[in-house]
């Protein structure tokens, strides 16, 4: 990661520092775009589900999430990609997936763009879950390796998504709500992360995040 300290040379005026710009101008942690990026999609999400929100709300989220949320992942997914960190890249790859895909669904079901008939968008939508649970599920299980803050971030995100698929299912608003606070609980965990990545980036130290379920 790089780190700002007071002792750091000054990247903007130094040789030093317009050399080491020079030979990576995309030197950072991509991370500190993608992750602020999902805590205001998912909050947005996590509201509207509890029923915080008013259902015209949907309409803010929509706004947010085809711009800030899924602009956001696509930058830091080839940002992220051009400084060769593959596990970071598929991971805000996937997010990027998940919430552009989100929005595409929501606005062709609202305007007819699939030819899906107002019976069928409940079929429709229980079918996007059941493919983006699978996908999660997937790939929390490969990346069990890494610290188990993120293990524990996917986690959650398989619960909401099973929440939510058995409530959209079933029409039981309860389970959506559930759903909504498995989301909150997920920018919660986001929320820590973010912390932790930007008290290391402005040299710092970072919070604890767990040790790897597995090491070998």
């Amino acid at each position: 990661m790089t780190v700002i300290s007071d002792d750091a040379p000054d990247l903007g005026t130094s040789t030093a520092g317009k050399a080491a710009l020079t030979a990576n101008p995309l030197a950072g942690n991509p991370g500190v775009i993608g992750v602020p990026t999902v805590i205001a999609g998912a909050l947005g999400l996590g509201l509207v589900n509890v029923g915080a929100l008013p259902g015209g709300a949907t309409s803010a989220m929509l706004a947010i999430l085809s711009t800030c949320t899924a602009v956001g992942l696509l930058i830091t997914t080839v940002w992220a990609a051009a400084l060769g960190q593959s596990v970071s890249a598929s991971l805000f790859g996937v997010f990027f997936g998940f919430y552009a895909s989100d929005v595409v669904l929501t606005l062709g079901l609202s305007h007819g763009w699939f030819g899906t008939s107002a019976v069928a968008a409940t079929e429709a939508q229980v079918a996007w879950l059941w493919c983006w649970l699978i996908t999660i599920v997937l790939v929390t299980l490969v990346t069990l390796r890494l610290p188990f803050s993120f293990t524990l971030m996917l986690g959650l995100v398989d619960v909401a998504l099973a929440l939510l698929l058995a409530g959209t299912a079933t029409g039981a608003n309860s389970l959506i709500r559930a759903g909504g606070v498995v989301v909150l609980a997920f920018v919660a965990v986001q929320v820590y992360l973010y912390a932790d990545l930007m008290f290391t980036e402005t040299g710092g130290r970072g919070l604890p995040l767990g040790r790897p379920l597995i090491t070998r």
